[in-house]
C-alpha cells in the first residue's frame, strides 16, 4: 500500500513515537523511508535598536552537525530493522513546506509525524507544523501522539 514513507522528525519524544509507527508500517508494507529534519535558515535577530548576529557560517555548521547527528541516530534505527532509509536535512523558514516539498520530490506516498496537539487559542494563534502539513500535503498524513 505504501511504497515510500516520509518521517518528519525534530528529535522530540513525539517524533520517537512517530518513528516507531513508521518502522512498523515500513515493515508491514515493505516500504522504504525518507527521514527529514527541517531547520530554519540563518537570520539576524533584531531586538529594539540592536541587531544580534550569530555568524552565518557558524550557524550553518551548528545546524548541519545537529541534523547529521539526529538523522544518523534515526537512520540507524531503520537500518537495524532492515528498512531502506534516506536522510534529508532541509532548511526552510516554514517546516511544513520543507516536509511537503520533500515528500513530493522523493515520491513519498505517506507522511508520518508527531504532534504536540495544541488546542484552543494556542492552536488557533500558533498553528502547528502538523496542522499545516495536513492542510498542504498531497498524500495522507499520519499524526502520532503519545
Amino acid at each position: 500500500m505504501y511504497k515510500k514513507i516520509l518521517l518528519a522528525t525534530d528529535g522530540s519524544d513525539l517524533s520517537e513515537v512517530a518513528q516507531s509507527h513508521a518502522i512498523a508500517l515500513a515493515k508491514a508494507f515493505g516500504s522504504s523511508v525518507v527521514v527529514i529534519y527541517a531547520t530554519p535558515p540563518w537570520s539576524s535577530l533584531v531586538v529594539g535598536d540592536a541587531v544580534v548576529m550569530y555568524p552565518p557560517d557558524d550557524y550553518e555548521q551548528t545546524m548541519d552537525a545537529a541534523a547529521q547527528k539526529l538523522l544518523g541516530k534515526v537512520s540507524d534505527a531503520f537500518k537495524a530493522a532492515g528498512i531502506s532509509v534516506e536522510a534529508v536535512h532541509n532548511t526552510d523558514p516554514q517546516a511544513h513546506k520543507a516536509i511537503v516539498e520533500t515528500a513530493k520530490a522523493k515520491g513519498c506516498d505517506l507522511i508520518v509525524m508527531g504532534s504536540h496537539g495544541r488546542h484552543g487559542i494556542a492552536g488557533l494563534m500558533l498553528g502547528s507544523v502538523a496542522n499545516k502539513t495536513v492542510t498542504h500535503a498531497h498524500v495522507p498524513v499520519l499524526i502520532c501522539r503519545t
